[in-house]
């Protein structure tokens, strides 16, 4: 395994140049080793698969060697085999993994990622409360599909909720799935914090936004201004001792992001123009639909931030879409991820809208 031993220290090399402040105003060298940073941890992870498939290997050898159940010896013979034949195809793919990495097959440009965006809306600290627990559900959600998630940004308020919290997910049907989310949630029910047992309404937004893939999205470097401060916020005694939070502003729009999230610079650097990428992406979106405001949308994918799409009502045990006049029960499966059934209606009454 010299070969991973070289690639290992080749890996180590690049986060430390990753890690340089002064690499924050050479864009395209940072771009070029990001690109090259993800291609060595996908050939870092096969090789790891191929270690661990040869201590099986060896364990299998081990009880064949032993001799001390017939039956364990049988099994053990014919593990090796399959194992073995794993291991061939390990090897072979980890011959040529630059081949691999720039011969993305055409389908793969199709985004299957996505950034959902919640921010609390009125109802003070029960708002933020209910966009945290908003974040849990469609996390719990993404975790039984399948799909890889990352928190980018988040503020958090006084009692543990989110102000706001932006975050990433990636699978199979990501964003087919998750784009009839956007728009206003409305919770009722008795808070935490209220004493007297009185029934409050809050609200979040939600907004689902596809993250574009560098074949289909380019952000010139020169129209970003970007600056490094330091993080502040909970994690820990050393989060404010290193320049480590982003903000990226595109001076072209003036939109500006940031991420402070990770203790990584360059990792912050990454989650804030995936951030970028896709507002501008969805801003590029509004201003097309506007140019044919006179077609017919469809009622459901156009939901924004100001439309009241949901209501979770907790004392009738009821979770309402105002868009396709539906009701689901059993909130608390809900809440915990189990929301197919929403995701499923959402999907089909928009194919017959369409």
């Amino acid at each position: 395994m010299s070969g991973f031993e070289d690639i290992k220290k080749e890996y180590e090399a690049l986060l430390i140049q990753l890690s340089d402040p002064e690499l924050i105003s050479n864009w395209p060298k940072f771009e070029e080793l990001s690109k090259k940073k993800t291609s060595l941890e996908k050939v870092m992870a096969k090789a790891g698969e191929l270690e661990s498939l040869k201590k099986k290997i060896e364990e299998n050898k081990g009880i064949i060697a032993a001799q001390e159940d017939q039956d364990l010896v049988s099994l053990a013979e014919a593990e090796i085999v399959m194992l073995q034949e794993k291991e061939k195809e390990m090897e072979k793919e980890l011959s040529s993994p630059i081949k691999e990495e720039n011969e993305e097959p055409a389908q793969n440009n199709v985004s299957e990622s996505l950034i959902m965006e919640i921010r609390a809306g009125t109802g003070g600290e029960e708002a933020a409360i209910f966009a945290a627990n908003l974040h849990e559900m469609y996390s719990k959600y993404a975790a039984l599909q399948g799909w890889k998630q990352k928190t980018l940004d988040s503020s958090e308020s006084e009692m543990g909720g989110y102000k706001e919290v932006v975050f990433e997910m990636a699978g199979k049907g990501a964003f087919q799935k998750m784009q009839h989310e956007a728009g206003v949630h409305r919770v009722q029910r008795i808070p935490a914090t209220e004493k007297a047992g009185r029934i409050h309404t809050s609200t979040a937004s939600v907004a689902v936004l596809l993250k574009p893939k560098e074949t289909q999205f380019k952000i010139n470097p020169s129209d970003l201004k970007t600056e490094v401060c330091k993080a502040s916020g909970p994690g820990g005694q050393n989060v404010n001792k290193r320049m480590t939070a982003v903000r990226i502003l595109h001076i072209p729009t003036g939109l500006a992001v940031e991420s402070k999230t990770e203790r990584n610079l360059q990792q912050n650097k990454e989650s804030a123009l995936a951030i970028l990428s896709a507002r501008l992406l969805e801003r590029q979106k509004e201003i097309e639909q506007s140019k044919t405001a006179g077609e017919r949308r469809n009622q459901i994918g156009g939901a924004k931030r100001a439309e009241k799409i949901r209501t979770y009502n907790f004392p009738q045990d009821r979770v309402t879409d105002h868009r396709i006049k539906k009701s689901f029960h059993n909130i608390e499966a809900i809440m915990e991820g189990k929301i197919d059934q929403i995701v499923e209606a959402l999907a089909k009454e928009a194919t017959v809208i369409a």
